[in-house]
Formats: C-alpha cells, structure tokens, sequence
C-alpha cells in the first residue's frame, strides 16, 4: 500500500492529509493561532470548587473555566502538590524530582475540596481542546510526549505498547528504559521504539527531562494564567503522532515548515529525511492530488460508496447517527439476505474511514440494514473491527442489538472535523439576485486592472473556479491572452477546485492573499457605472 503524507500551510491554518493509494483516510485541519491544544501546559488558577461534580472550575485564560475533575488530578497529586509548594518557595532554584520525597496516593474515592482551593495555582496539562460551549478540560498527571516515549513527573512505572507482540523486545525494551530513566519519572514507551536502539532512546529521554526542567522554570517566573509548554511548530506536533517509517512521500508547500518537518524526520529516521519534498507548484497542492475532490465528496451528509449504496450521518450534541441504505444498487442479488450483507461489509468499510478523516468521537451508533441469520452478524461485527484496527484513537465496538443497531465509543479529544460541502453564494452575499454569470470575466478584468493600474501590483496569482478557468483560456486567441496582453505576462490566471463558480482569489509574490472585496461586489450597477465614468475620464 502505497501511503503519503500532504501538507497544506495557509496564512491561517495547516492542513494534513494522509493518502493511501491515492484514498484520503485522514484529514487533520490546525488553526496556526489556536490556543489551547492537547498537551501544553498551563499555570493556572482555581476559581471555583464543584463538590457535586467532585471538580474544580479552572481559569487557563479561556473565555470558559477549564474543567478539572477529581479523578484527573492523578494518583499521584500529594506528591505532585509538594512538589510545587517548595517550587514557590524558592523561586531561585529547581528542585530536583530524582530526590524529591515521594508522598502517599490519593484515594480513588476521595472528594476535591480536600485537596483544592479557591485562589491555589496549578501546573494543569490540556487533555482535552474545548468542544461546543464547554471549556477545556485538564489534568494534573502532566506527560511529554516523545517519538519513541511519554514521559511522566511523580511516576515510576514503566509500561509498554500493547502494540509491541514479541515478549522478547518488551524485555528488552523494559531493562533498557529501566537503566537510562532518571528516579521520579515513570515511562510509557510507544509503538515505534520497537528495535531502537539505546542512543536514540536516550537522547530522546534527556530531551524530555529539559523540557520538563525548562517548564518549572518558566511557571516560577510566570504568573496564572500562562502558557508554560507548547510545542514548538503545529505542523511537527501534528505529524509525530502519524508518521511512519513506511511513508512513500511528504510533500509541503512551505519552505519553513517544510525545513522543519525535514530536520523532524531526520532526527527520527535518518534514512527516510529524502521523503520529505517541498512542493513548488503554483497549482493548490490539495488540487494537485485530487485532494480537495475528494474532501467534498466524503464530508456531505450523504456519502455514496459501491454500487449505489449510501450512508446518511447526521451529528448531535450527544452522539453520531449513521444509517446505511442500499439504494438502486445495479448488482443486488435476489438473495436479500446475501444482499444486506454485502452493502453492510461495504457500509463498514466507509464508516471506519469516516471515522479517522471526521475524527467523530464519543458515541457512534449505526443503523445496517436489518439481518436475520447469526452468523452474518457476527461476522459483520468481525469484519468492523478488522477495518477499525488501524485507527489510532481507543475504541469499543459492541455486538449488534435485537434492532440491529451497531454501537462504538471513540476517544474523543477534539471537536469533530466538519466541513461544509455546501457553498455560498460569492456573488449576491445571500441577497438572492447575482449579475449574470456571462459578466463574470468583465469582473475579473476589471479586477486585474485595478490591482495593475491602481494598487501597481504587477506579480500576483489569480484563483478561479476550473469551469471559468477553461472558458477563458478557450481558444487560439483566449480572454486570457488578451489580458495579458493589455495588462503584461507577470501576472497569472490558475484554477482552485475548492472555489465556489463565481468566486476568486488573489494572492501576491509572497503568498498572502490581497483582499479585493468591495462595494462593488455587493451593488455590481453602481461599480459598472462608476467605471465607465472612469473609462471616459481616460
């Protein structure tokens, strides 16, 4: 299977895709100015004390109270809460964890006002980003994520990836971590330090120990609230927890990002750093690799998959409903029972692929189509966590119901990704009445000549929609070409797949997008009127 990684920086957000056989499996969108992703940590101040819920309201500088609740401040809290007690006492030094005294376990059936109050700071880590109207939500069991390895304050266990099957190399693995891991640090070693050997293991793990002596250094000097840790590029935190040895290529189409995904992987996987290329082309690299078809395809609220068969996913504020339909499938058997069967192993596939690319969390139930023999059941049920076994976030699948209805839980960290396939009108602004579509190119000619003439903008890119950009190239003597023969060759014309029909975009030599939203594109007579006065002033 051929697996490549797409990766999409805008002035505002980065965008990753994971290709497998050219199939987009899994989208990841990131605001580059969002705060409060998983795993930064935060010194924080309490606010409020829940004794109903067993929580604690916790102010991050969010416009909501983060939530921390009793059982995520960690069976280690008391050794935590010394920890930074003698942190503020002396602002001057650093306590060392390896000699710190360890203090006896919280009680799992404890309550929080024992523990927390009002007014008391916190070194909190985000385990989850807020979601819909409720805050983030925190722990105080802090962990730095590697590579190869999590590392954990106040801890002493060492645990292995389920993932890893070979007894041999978990024994391995387990004296080796035992031996390089500094006291007062527990240890949960990933996946990918399968077969590593004990240089890299160790470097990564006094990297781990820097940041978390340089983040008690910055929280004594900080004042709550305040980012603490955050990791050093969006697009490197997205990556490290996807990437795999096996990728064939990762294309991205900025220079810094892609020099700091580069030196990422290099660190990593010295051999694999030629799979990351920058992408140079002035085509979207979405559009390139039919990426951004395939995103409004996949994010409807219909999506059709083999032979005419279809699902139906709508979300709740609680859960996510999925129905499978045959619909007019061209290959139907006259076996019904043989029949759903088929459209429910197919339904399956689809919907464990929706999963990873919306990223849909907490309660999923799926409504197959209705089936009367066991055996077709369980398998069907095998069959879903077969496909499912790839995904990375935790899950449990529960046997169908009498009603043959299908439930999964999902671990939910973030919001789910929905995309608006739908598209607004670019023209009217929702009034209703557009000019005619036949007068979009004067638009866009008038548009070039106020950037050329007017702003003096010689270099800049044009996006428009495909249909409009092969109407106007159309021919031996195009629009396009006599654009360019009245305003000059600097400039070019380019199509953008993810662009509404009468919509464009404009960008200049460094990428950044000229805003050319006037009135004129609110009251189209008035703006045709004051041109041509301005022609005939000419």
């Amino acid at each position: 299977m051929k697996s490549e990684l797409i990766v999409d920086v805008q002035e505002k957000e980065i965008s990753i895709a994971l290709l497998e056989d050219s199939r987009l499996v899994s989208l990841q969108k990131e605001s580059r100015n969002q705060a409060y992703a998983v795993g930064d940590l935060y010194l924080a101040k309490v606010k409020k004390i829940m004794p109903g819920l067993n929580a604690a309201f916790v102010d991050v500088g969010y416009e909501k109270d983060a939530f921390l609740h009793y059982l995520d401040l960690g069976p280690q809290f008391n050794t935590y809460s010394a920890y930074l007690e003698e942190c503020f006492q002396d602002l001057r030094k650093v306590p060392n964890i390896s000699r710190f005294k360890k203090e006896e376990d919280i009680s799992k059936s404890g309550t929080i006002q024992d523990l927390l109050q009002p007014g008391r700071q916190l070194l909190v880590q985000i385990a989850k980003e807020p979601i819909s109207s409720k805050g983030p939500r925190l722990t105080t069991e802090l962990s730095f994520t590697g590579r190869f390895m999590v590392l954990i304050p106040f801890g002493e266990k060492i645990s292995i990836s389920q993932k890893i099957r070979s007894t041999e190399e978990k024994i391995r693995l387990r004296q080796l971590i035992g031996s390089i891991k500094p006291k007062g640090f527990g240890v949960i070693v990933r996946t990918s330090a399968e077969n590593k050997r004990v240089a890299e293991l160790n470097n990564e793990m006094r990297t781990l120990v820097k940041c978390w002596e340089e983040s008690i250094q910055k929280m004594q000097r900080g004042t709550p609230p305040s980012l603490i840790y955050e990791e050093d590029s969006r697009a490197v935190s997205l990556i490290r927890d996807i990437f795999s040895p096996t990728f064939e290529n990762i294309y991205v189409n900025e220079a810094e990002t892609f020099t700091q995904i580069q030196n990422y992987v290099s660190l990593i996987a010295p051999e694999r750093a030629d799979i990351v290329k920058l992408y140079t082309k002035e085509i979207p690299v979405f559009d390139h690799f039919n990426i951004t078809r395939q995103i409004k395809s996949s994010f409807g609220k219909t999506v059709s998959f083999k032979s005419g068969a279809y699902i139906i996913i709508e979300h709740t504020e609680a859960l996510h409903v999925i129905d499978v339909n045959s619909g007019n499938r061209s290959k139907a058997t006259n076996d019904q029972e043989t029949n759903a069967l088929e459209v429910n192993m197919r339904a399956a596939d689809e919907i464990a692929r929706q999963l990873r690319l919306r990223d849909m969390g907490g309660i999923i139930v799926i409504d197959f189509i209705d089936m009367n023999k066991p055996e077709h059941r369980q398998k069907l049920v095998e069959h879903m966590r077969e496909v499912m076994a790839n995904d990375r976030a935790r899950h449990n699948i529960l046997p169908l119901s009498k009603f043959g209805l299908m439930q999964i839980t999902r671990q939910r960290v973030r919001p789910a990704l929905d995309i608006t396939t739908s598209e607004s009108c670019p023209s009217c602004f929702g009034k209703g009445e557009i000019q005619p579509s036949l007068l979009f190119t004067e638009k866009l000619e008038e548009k070039i000549d106020y950037l050329v003439n007017t702003l003096m903008v010689k270099k800049f890119v044009m996006y428009i929609h495909p249909f409009v950009d092969a109407y106007i190239k159309k021919g031996l003597i195009s629009i396009y070409g006599r654009w360019r023969r009245r305003f000059g060759r600097s400039f070019k014309v380019l199509p953008d797949e993810s662009l509404a029909y009468l919509e464009y975009k404009v960008f200049d030599t460094d990428h950044k997008e000229i805003d050319l939203k006037e009135e004129s594109d609110i009251n189209s007579s008035h703006s045709k009127s004051r041109t041509r006065a301005s022609n005939r002033d000419k």
